[in-house]
């Protein structure tokens, strides 16, 4: 199972999200992606189990993903201050992983039909959901894959 948690700027939203999940899923393996070495440092003290900096890395790590998490802004380019570069937005967008976004009006987008709601209500709802599509997954694997 390969779960990406990607996030910019101080890395706050990705190291509530990998804090919430090594809650909710104590034996998930989450890699944490950060824009900025500041970002991905936040998510590694918060419990990632692997971290790696820059568009260069989140590329390729989007291509074997099973679930990437993260704000709605990464798949936008040039969200988050500029730090979603458009290679990064369609890393995201173009894999075939499992998405769950959090909705954020920051990254300049205004999803119809999503009330405003408490951020820390959002993460947890966002670690609920990973945690129920890494079961989901881990079961349609083949015996031999599970928990990779």
């Amino acid at each position: 199972m390969n779960v990406l948690v990607i996030d910019g700027q101080g890395g706050g939203v990705g190291r509530a999200l990998i804090a919430a999940l090594k809650q909710r899923a104590p034996g998930l393996a989450l890699t944490a992606l950060g824009t900025n070495a500041t970002a991905t440092s936040a998510m590694l003290r918060a419990g990632a189990d692997q971290g790696a900096t820059g568009e260069s890395a989140i590329r390729y790590q989007c291509r074997k993903a099973d679930i990437i998490v993260g704000v709605v802004g990464i798949l936008h380019a040039n969200a988050l201050l500029g730090e979603i570069s458009p290679a990064i937005a369609a890393a995201v967008s173009g894999s075939e992983a499992q998405k769950v976004l959090i909705p954020m009006e920051r990254c300049g987008l205004h999803i119809a039909g999503v009330g405003k709601r408490p951020l820390d209500e959002l993460i947890a709802e966002a670690a609920s959901t990973v945690a129920a599509l890494a079961a989901a997954i881990n079961d349609t694997q083949p015996t031999g894959k599970k928990g990779t």
